[in-house]
């Protein structure tokens, strides 16, 4: 516990934490609101009105905290030029928040000369709150809702050596159908013991958590990216692009619990 009070990122962590509880806060209540506001972006993905509330939030809780930080929002864009620069996905799973299906959570990362530090994964409507920090570990909260008791509990990746025992989650089959890469996740899919298809940011948690091995997908942005990478990486698991390239940086992932790092990239890229 020494250490970490004398780490000097437990104080951007903390924030990040806070930050997680306005978002919370704004987001359940946008996601019981029948008359909730959704609208079509140029990109032809969604907004709602829960998206723009939860990052302007974040964003003013960031001036008075952090005034010299740089912001970088799925919604509002990038303000600052700092190589200390917070990035925000205000919902990370829009299309199930506004159907109303509770995989969806706000995802909140400071990345530090463009590396991920600290990342915050909430997700209110499932109960459960990750989050990771360079140097502190990984954990998991998953009774949000007793601010009373110590529900925290540090997590780590499976020790899973075989791809044949391994669980794999792979997002939507049309963008590796749009990235002309089906013949690959299609065999890491015969490969694997089990496959299924969680999406968004919830099979990373589980390959942090230890219940998947391997989670996978193309056709990224960093926002969807960057709160992931200390998280999976601070469990003892790997985090880079589905070509091995570090970071959140290159419009794909692939998280593993690192035993099946290799093997798994070998097989997306069709060596």
């Amino acid at each position: 516990m020494a250490l970490e009070l004398l780490h000097p990122i437990t104080a951007d962590l903390r924030l990040a934490r806070q930050l997680a509880d306005i978002a919370d806060e704004i987001s359940m209540r946008y996601f019981t609101d029948r008359d909730l506001g959704v609208y079509l972006k140029e990109d032809r993905t969604h907004v709602t009105d829960g998206d723009r509330a939860v990052e302007q939030a974040i964003r003013e809780r960031l001036a008075t905290e952090r005034p010299s930080d740089s912001v970088y929002g799925e919604e509002f864009g990038t303000e600052g030029t700092s190589k200390r620069q917070w990035i925000i996905d205000p919902i990370d799973g829009t299309a199930n928040f506004m159907r109303g299906v509770p995989i969806w959570a706000t995802l909140i990362a400071l990345v530090v000369d463009g590396t991920p530090e600290v990342g915050v994964v909430s997700a209110p409507a499932l109960n459960r709150r990750w989050w990771g920090a360079t140097g502190l570990g990984a954990y998991l909260d998953d009774d949000l809702a007793d601010s009373d008791t110590a529900t925290d509990r540090r997590i780590e990746v499976s020790g899973v050596e075989s791809l044949a025992d391994a669980q794999v989650s792979y997002g939507s089959l049309k963008y590796w159908q749009e990235e002309g890469r089906v013949e690959p996740i299609l065999e890491l899919n015969e490969r694997a013991w089990r496959s299924r298809t969680v999406g968004d940011f919830w099979p990373y948690m589980l390959v942090a958590e230890g219940a998947y091995e391997i989670a996978c997908e193309v056709g990224l942005q960093p926002y969807d990216m960057a709160a992931l990478v200390p998280i999976v990486e601070e469990a003892g698991g790997t985090f880079t692009s589905v070509d091995g390239r570090p970071g959140p940086w290159h419009g794909s992932a692939l998280a593993t619990n690192g035993e099946l790092h290799d093997e798994a990239r070998r097989i997306l890229a069709g060596d």
